[in-house]
């Protein structure tokens, strides 16, 4: 048995009562940020619209495979998808200061930084997509076109 200070001893060998409706089962940390990057999305199809409407939807779907591929990762990793999945729910600056909104281009900032440093560039988002190979004119001189 041990105890914490100011607390009452707990018994770490003690059988677990599964039906004990104080013992609940955690959700998983990925579903609940999973859960948080669909409700930013349903309410962004809602007050969004044009180029803001579709960055966001790029944003969370880079955010939804990034949350699904790092369940088994490391917890500075999760820590680091986390930060990630916050930059865009919740949008605010360093340090715990809340602004009225912050942009969406900053906020991807944030989520391209992270991207990188888990080595998932595949997954950064561009400002705007790049033109598949038959959106590009035929005839057009210009390589970058």
């Amino acid at each position: 048995m041990t105890s914490i200070p100011g607390d009452t001893p707990v018994d770490h060998d003690a059988p677990v009562d599964r039906d004990d409706p104080v013992v609940r089962r955690p959700v998983a940390d990925t579903d609940v940020l999973a859960r948080r990057v669909e409700a930013y999305l349903t309410v962004a199809r809602i007050a969004l619209r044009g180029a803001e409407l579709e960055l966001a939807e790029r944003l969370g779907a880079a955010l939804r495979r990034l949350v699904a591929d790092t369940t088994a990762a490391s917890a500075v990793d999760r820590a680091r998808v986390r930060a990630a999945v916050h930059a865009l729910v919740l949008r605010r600056e360093p340090h715990g200061r809340v602004l009225p909104r912050r942009s969406l281009t900053a906020a991807q900032q944030v989520i391209n930084q992270v991207l990188r440093q888990l080595g998932r560039s595949d997954l950064v988002v561009l400002s705007r997509p790049e033109p598949e190979e038959s959106d590009r004119p035929v005839d057009s001189p210009c390589a970058v076109c």
